[in-house]
């Protein structure tokens, strides 16, 4: 009777921690992640965002799956910069692959629209529509390794500067009326997003300039996925600081990645002590 007691209740146990496991783990990253953020916050005396994107595993079969900026960001960010104190600095921590124009756009006007200074913080990576919010930025803290990239838009799988090129190429007469749509399509956006980078750029830098950079990053002069690093931004004219928080390293490592049997990369530092 006892024997079969103790077995009911280790079998409950078991499932209880099968089911509840994972539920526990998760809120204690997230109470990791919220102390870490308190405490870049008061180190700072700053409103401190976050804008991470890290490839995470489905419930199901633990397919991998990306994460891209979209509107449920922009709603949340905007959000949170509409609550925050207009008198003290923002610190936006972004780490991502880019996502939709609009809600890039929407995040980087908000950020820019902010009374006071407003910092952006790129511990990894931040391309594509992350850059385009890191530039709304009065300043870019990068890792020494970190990079942004270019912002010309994409119309599906292809860059729309190479679109408009490829139709100057071969001639409008031709290419078929579909491409010749695409062709403009493809310059009303590269356009559209030239305006906008010269709008949140004027106000920091010279306007000559501003434009000269908007239309750098939107021409289609590197592939959509180059790496602008922290040396090659600085000569773009950008206001970049390499002055990293020790917080944002220890907050990205708790942000999940997927399941894998192994990891693929694993260290160990060896200290001689005499």
């Amino acid at each position: 009777m006892t024997t079969g007691f103790l077995g009911t209740l280790l079998w409950w146990i078991f499932i209880f921690y099968i089911l509840m496991g994972p539920q526990m783990k998760f809120a204690q990253l997230i109470a990791g992640r919220k102390a870490l953020l308190s405490s870049l916050s008061k180190k700072r005396n700053s409103t401190v965002i976050t804008l991470i994107h890290r490839q995470e595993s489905m419930g199901f079969l633990g397919f991998p799956f990306y994460k891209y900026i979209n509107v449920e960001d922009s709603e949340e960010i905007l959000r949170a910069i509409r609550k925050a104190p207009k008198d003290k600095p923002i610190d936006l921590i972004i780490h991502t692959p880019g996502g939709l124009v609009l809600a890039a756009t929407q995040i980087a006007k908000a950020l820019h629209d902010h009374p006071a200074e407003t910092r952006v913080i790129v511990p990894h990576y931040a391309m594509s529509g992350g850059t385009l919010i890191s530039l709304a930025a009065d300043q870019i803290i990068m890792d020494k390794h970190a990079v942004l990239g270019p912002v010309d838009p994409q119309l599906g799988q292809n860059p729309a500067p190479s679109i408009v090129k490829a139709v100057e190429q071969k001639g409008v007469d031709k290419v078929d009326d579909q491409t010749l749509i695409l062709a403009d399509v493809a310059k009303k956006s590269i356009s559209q997003v030239q305006r906008f980078i010269f709008n949140v750029l004027k106000n920091n830098m010279d306007e000559e300039k501003a434009k000269e950079l908007s239309q750098t990053l939107t021409e289609g002069r590197w592939t959509h996925d180059y790496p602008i690093t922290v040396e090659e931004a600085k000569e773009l004219g950008l206001n970049i600081s390499t002055d990293m928080p020790e917080e944002v390293y220890a907050l990205m490592d708790l942000y999940s990645q997927p399941i894998r049997q192994r990891g693929t990369v694993e260290f160990v530092s060896y200290t001689n002590k005499k």
